[in-house]
């Protein structure tokens, strides 16, 4: 391979790393929030912000990630749980016969994320704020939550073409 095509190459793969660490990072910080917003969600009684700090720097949790994937960690949960209201609202409108509440808590707690960051905040694209959510329920939910999630996420996805609020 001439010398000059190398070079491309290696600044291509050198680019595509990088940005391959930043989409792992990003991803993770998703996991560790669906985690805390799952603990939550089980047990509302705690105080958010003091059980926030505990577990992003509980040993076998989040203490070895780095500042920025516990900070957006952090954002997102901060963000989920401020504006819940208006993200089960939208649950609501597109889940026929599944109240918010009636849902597994993991799955409820996935939806609440992907559809605040692709669909409300719109910080990350519709299509793949579905496939983020269909992976973190394979990661995090039952044999059935991926379907489930994906046939949500999908009818959230027509609502707010519908509403002609998505990109």
């Amino acid at each position: 391979m001439p010398e000059e095509k190398r070079e491309i190459k290696n600044k291509f793969t050198k680019k595509k790393k990088i940005i391959g660490r930043r989409f792992e990072a990003i991803h993770r910080s998703r996991e560790l929030a669906v985690q805390f917003l799952y603990s939550l969600d089980v047990c509302p009684e705690q105080e958010i912000n003091s059980s926030l700090e505990l577990f992003l720097n509980l040993d076998d949790v989040a203490k070895n990630d780095t500042p920025e994937v516990k900070k957006r960690c952090r954002d997102l949960s901060l963000k989920v749980l401020n504006r819940k209201n208006e993200i089960d609202g939208v649950l609501l409108r597109v889940v026929t016969g599944w109240r918010p509440e009636r849902m597994m808590s993991v799955d409820r707690t996935i939806l609440r994320l992907l559809t605040l960051e692709g669909f409300i905040e719109k910080t990350l694209p519709a299509k793949s704020a579905i496939s983020e959510a269909v992976q973190l329920a394979n990661d995090f939910g039952t044999k059935d939550s991926a379907r489930f999630i994906n046939g949500v996420m999908g009818k959230i996805e027509k609502f707010f073409e519908e509403q002609g609020e998505n990109n």
